[in-house]
């Protein structure tokens, strides 16, 4: 199918120059994907950023504060977990996102930096981006936060951890949730969907890659629905979702299936589909695409957390 020439550009740039992370260790990946980060010469001005650590399960979690430029208050809090393959990124690497998001919505953004695998394999993940949810909502006062306007969210392994962690708090009895955007998630570990055999290479997102994350982080098997949200016996009583999947991505597949399961099984859900993109587009600003999609993004937030249009 034809393709626009700014978004084929992009993402032939992507395939050849991303590390083949396949054949490395969880260390070597972790490093190689450091040393392309670039720092942001003007990052997005925001009304404050701040470093804490939080109590988790098993000892301290780092998170990153953002507040918008606004004294306004109560605001919705969104609690932000990063992709990266479960293996790789950081803070850092979605501070821009993280940035734009709390300016979109007008939310406080705790972006969590939860343990990474092979060294934590699954479920410390989960557990660290549920223990990053409790904190925010007993904290909710310190954040300038409304605890009825919770959200978590997450793209692509983060994705994975935002719908793993909304259906922990249904099944715990809390905190509420009022919302989950899962951005391109990583669903299930089924690697012969239409879109693992149509996109299997040369669109960035590989499958021998998607292969190795899982192996990276779920080495015992992904029976459990904290690590592959598609083992759930029932979608029902999960928060409405926001569910964003890429045409040219072997994820698309997966993540169009949890938005029709999450609609039949009565959760309200908007579902955008962006037939000509590619996995993890939403972080890369320079596209002009992502901006439109960006906007659509703060919009379907917005209207899942009653906040009026500015």
């Amino acid at each position: 199918m034809p393709i626009d020439p700014e978004i084929e550009s992009m993402l032939e740039l992507l395939d050849a120059g991303f590390p083949r992370v396949e054949q490395m260790s969880g260390p070597q990946a972790r490093a190689a994907i450091r040393a392309r980060l670039q720092p942001s010469r003007g990052p997005e001005p925001i009304g404050s950023v701040r470093d804490v650590a939080i109590d988790g399960l098993d000892g301290p979690v780092p998170v990153r504060i953002y507040q918008p430029d606004t004294s306004a208050g109560p605001r919705p809090v969104v609690v932000f977990a990063h992709g990266g393959g479960f293996v790789f990124c950081d803070l850092d690497t979605h501070d821009g996102f993280c940035r734009a998001l709390s300016n979109g919505v007008g939310a406080t953004v705790v972006s969590v930096d939860y343990r990474l695998a092979p060294e934590h394999p699954a479920p410390a993940a989960a557990l660290d981006v549920y223990a990053a949810l409790v904190w925010s909502h007993a904290n909710c006062a310190e954040l300038k936060g409304d605890p009825d306007r919770l959200v978590v969210a997450g793209d692509s392994a983060g994705g994975n951890l935002a719908a793993a962690v909304a259906m922990a708090a249904r099944d715990r009895g809390g905190p509420p949730v009022a919302g989950q955007a899962l951005l391109y998630p990583v669903i299930d570990d089924d690697f012969d969907t239409d879109s693992y055999r149509t996109y299997a290479k040369g669109h960035f997102n590989t499958r021998a890659a998607m292969q190795w994350y899982w192996r990276q982080y779920a080495p015992g098997g992904a029976d459990s629905p904290l690590i592959s949200p598609a083992r759930a016996e029932t979608l029902a009583g999960l928060p409405p979702a926001v569910v964003v999947t890429a045409g040219r991505d072997p994820l698309c597949s997966e993540g169009d299936g949890y938005a029709a399961r999450l609609a039949a099984d009565g959760v309200p859900v908007t579902h955008r589909r962006y037939a000509d993109l590619f996995h993890g587009f939403l972080t890369i600003a320079a596209l002009s695409a992502t901006q439109s999609a960006r906007k659509q993004l703060w919009e379907d937030l917005r209207t899942i957390l009653d906040i009026e249009k500015r």
